[in-house]
């Protein structure tokens, strides 16, 4: 087995065609790409316990966002291992270990569901899958810009295009499978024909002369439901979610499309180039692009690195936040105020239609950086992306004011806008890298770069969730405040002094809220994000002033033989 992974068997042969390695490379990146469809997962993992509706004892979404934030952390570490390691052993040997972490940790992930052992997910998805995707995310790109020196931003969108279009294929392949194990749970009645009975912020019904802990759902709830029920109350702990047995499902389905995929790799010979290719001489268009090497030891300690560092780093945390709550984003702006379109399978297709952009936008941009320049491909990501991060908190202040198709309509293209450079952003950065330390030695600089999107994977679902859960604690407090306190304790069954008590149970929400609210009362759902969108803004402008500080490498890093 060693010898069929060993780097000297995946030689080319003379005359080898160099296109067909693309194709392994984009396999393996749609793969381990589903990762950007984690938000599919939040709203099931958010409800094991009540099915319909988050239990008392169910995760909140912080708790299911930082899982997703484990595995970005553990992908940008392990990459920054793996691309020296990659150079010395090859990527096949690197993909195989992927394809075995990634499978592996949704399997073990699936047995933390079931048993409800949020440190076995946090252990399978979180640290040992997001080793799988740092493997699997460097593998691809030093070998395809080794096949593509002429074409190195294309090489490197092709790379890591599969990686952006994974939740393509992701998002209703998961969605899907969710619905085919999922299992009603027993359903008692409206709220006025079951007897209700509320302590320490709980719910409880009486049922076979026992009591039972219930959840309730409110008519304006049901379309944000993943398979349609009808409100009122149901009992917890009778239904089932499914969604173990998607991970089970998954983890099998991408162990083995990657093994697949790792044998069909092929490396070019060491004096291998194009036919009627040779390196561009240096020109005023062509100042950043270098004839020399940098190794990557050597390269961290230029302040060009650190400079890219900062540009990856304030790009991705931008996106990977929003990203990592997109289904539940779209839903809390838009799903109480156009409940017949914006259901679960709408956000769904959300998560999808970003996916695609993002896949999209990682071979246009990059393919576009070949001809304008990669720093001035950058310079356009973050002005024109500030811009519309700002917009979105005024689209959403005008949704909530007059609720209307055309506000949804505009975050729906600001969005889609915005995740195109998102992904154009993480695909030319191995070409900017090559640009300026050359393309020997990029693997191990790629990797050592990743620690940016490990920092942005903690920092972007920090900021979200802790601005969101910011805005909405306050947003329930202003609601509750509004309500007649008389119809507040006949719908809750206790007074509003124990507001802090329904939060914490999750048995308060804002549509609950809204529903027993005087009339003309604004909906505050769809503010929720507005200063996390101004923050993102904020970060894409420091960005901006980084790359404009980028510079050739000089001349004293350049790696010598002797």
């Amino acid at each position: 087995m060693a010898g069929l992974l060993a780097k000297e068997r995946i030689i080319a042969p003379p005359g080898f065609n160099r296109w067909r390695v693309p194709p392994a490379s984009i396999a393996i990146h749609l793969c381990i790409g589903s990762v950007y469809a984690w938000s599919v997962f939040n709203p099931p993992l958010m409800k094991l316990h009540g099915v319909v509706a988050s239990a008392a004892d169910d995760w909140t979404l912080t708790q299911v966002t930082w899982i997703f934030t484990v595995a970005i952390v553990c992908l940008g570490l392990s990459a920054a291992v793996a691309g020296k390691w990659l150079e010395q052993v090859g990527p096949r040997r690197v993909g195989v270990v992927s394809a075995c972490c990634w499978g592996g940790g949704f399997l073990i992930g699936g047995v933390g569901i079931l048993l409800h052992q949020s440190w076995l997910l946090y252990l399978g998805y979180g640290v040992i899958g997001g080793i799988g995707l740092g493997l699997g995310y460097v593998s691809p790109v030093s070998t395809l810009i080794k096949w593509f020196p002429d074409r190195r931003g294309m090489a490197t969108g092709l790379a890591i295009m599969g990686f952006g279009g994974g939740a393509i294929i992701g998002a209703p392949l998961k969605e899907s499978l969710i619905k085919t194990f999922y299992k009603s749970p027993q359903y008692l009645g409206t709220v006025d024909q079951v007897s209700l009975k509320t302590e320490s912020g709980r719910r409880f019904a009486t049922v076979d002369g026992h009591p039972r802990e219930v959840v309730v759902v409110s008519p304006n709830e049901v379309g944000q439901m993943l398979v349609k029920e009808q409100p009122g109350v149901y009992v917890v702990g009778t239904g089932r979610m499914g969604i173990a047995e998607t991970f089970f499902v998954l983890g099998l389905g991408y162990f083995l499309v990657m093994v697949i995929a790792s044998f069909s790799y092929r490396l070019p010979a060491p004096d291998w180039k194009p036919a009627g290719w040779s390196p561009p001489e240096p020109s005023v268009s062509r100042s950043m692009i270098t004839r020399h090497d940098v190794n990557a030891d050597q390269a961290i300690k230029t302040p060009q690195f650190y400079l890219l560092w900062i540009v990856l780093c304030f790009n991705v945390t931008a996106g990977i936040g929003v990203l990592g709550v997109a289904k539940t984003m779209i839903g809390e702006i838009f799903g109480t105020t156009l409940p017949t379109i914006v259901t679960s399978s709408f956000a769904a297709t959300f998560v999808l239609m970003m996916s695609l952009f993002n896949m999209l936008g990682r071979f246009a941009w990059s393919t576009a950086s070949d001809y304008l320049g990669r720093q001035r491909v950058y310079a356009i990501f973050f002005a024109l992306g500030a811009a519309l991060y700002a917009s979105i908190p005024w689209i959403a202040t005008r949704q909530s004011q007059s609720p209307s198709v055309q506000w949804l309509i505009a975050f729906y293209g600001v969005s889609m806008l915005i995740f195109t450079m998102y992904g154009g952003g993480f695909a030319a950065i191995p070409a900017y890298l090559s640009d300026l330390f050359g393309t020997r030695f990029v693997g191990g600089i790629h990797g050592r770069l990743l620690t940016a999107w490990s920092t942005a994977g903690v920092l972007g679902p920090v900021l979200t969730t802790y601005l969101r859960d910011r805005s909405l604690r306050q947003a329930l407090t202003d609601l509750a405040s509004r309500i007649d306190p008389a119809i507040f304790e006949k719908t809750f069954g206790v007074p509003v002094d124990q507001l802090s008590s329904l939060i914490e149970k999750k048995s308060i929400t804002l549509p609950k809220l809204m529903a027993i609210a005087p009339p003309g009362t604004l909906d505050p759902s769809s503010t929720l994000y507005s200063t996390t969108m101004l923050t993102m803004a904020g970060l894409l402008v420091i960005a901006f002033f980084a790359n404009a500080m980028i510079r050739p490498v000089d001349a004293i890093h350049h790696h010598s033989e002797s």
